[in-house]
């Protein structure tokens, strides 16, 4: 049996997610300097802003460089 159109997933799948888990806000923490580990506990961690990544579109600069 095959999905209706209306069911697919447009982006296959691929989207920003809204809430990080425990370690990767650990992670984030410490790439930034927020987290010490020895003061720090790794429960009730403040929110981190989770980073969206968006494809841009590729300029033609090389066609206008061949035409020159």
């Amino acid at each position: 049996m095959t999905i209706d159109k209306s069911l697919k997933v447009k982006r296959g799948g691929i989207s920003t997610r809204s809430v990080l888990k425990r370690s990767e806000r650990i992670a984030q923490m410490r790439a930034n300097g927020n987290f010490d580990e020895e003061t720090t506990p790794p429960i009730h961690l403040p929110k981190t802003k989770v980073v969206k990544i968006s494809m841009k579109k590729k300029k033609k600069v090389k066609e206008e460089e061949a035409k020159k």
